[in-house]
């Protein structure tokens, strides 16, 4: 990893970068039909994240933010994957940040025994959904998400990693 790109955890002072990069990328480069205001997390991160012992973070290119991952920690040693957003110029292999930020979360969770991890995405996100299943999540139907998932509207693939194996 370019050694002028860090991984760290950010809190609410970075809320409108977030949102200047999560936007965007929904909804002009993936035109998924989605608001701020069908997702007010993104107004306060320490609430919606850290809070119940998630975590939020971003990767930081200088004091750029060009990338960014959050975790919900939903009870029941389980984590559930929201965020996961990486600036069009910086994606790729070169860089590796949405590995980066993928290994920050997975090891946060190993350090604080949350064992599953759930995530949804989109299906016209490919890229992503191979992303996933490089990295060992299994792609499962809606119906075997635990009770407590908090499925957000416009999802439609489903994903899950044991941390267990």
């Amino acid at each position: 990893m370019s050694n002028s790109i860090l991984i760290e955890p950010i809190y609410n002072n970075y809320c409108a970068r977030i949102i200047d990069i999560i936007l965007p990328i929904q909804q002009i480069e993936f035109g998924v039909s989605i608001t701020l205001e069908g997702q007010p997390d993104l107004l306060d991160i320490e609430t919606n994240y850290h809070k119940d012992g998630g975590g939020f973070w971003g990767a930081l290119n200088n004091e750029e933010l060009v990338g960014t991952i959050a975790l919900m920690n939903v009870g029941h040693n389980t984590g559930v994957i929201r965020k996961m957003f990486v600036k069009k110029d910086y994606r790729g292999k070169e860089l590796s940040i949405a590995q980066h930020l993928l290994e920050s979360l997975i090891d946060y969770c190993r350090q604080h025994n949350i064992a599953d991890i759930y995530l949804g995405t989109v299906d016209i996100l490919k890229a992503a959904c191979r992303f996933y299943e490089r990295n060992g999540f299994v792609r499962i139907k809606m119906e075997e998400l635990p009770s407590y998932f908090p499925r957000m509207k416009a999802d439609n693939t489903f994903y899950h990693l044991d941390l267990r194996n």
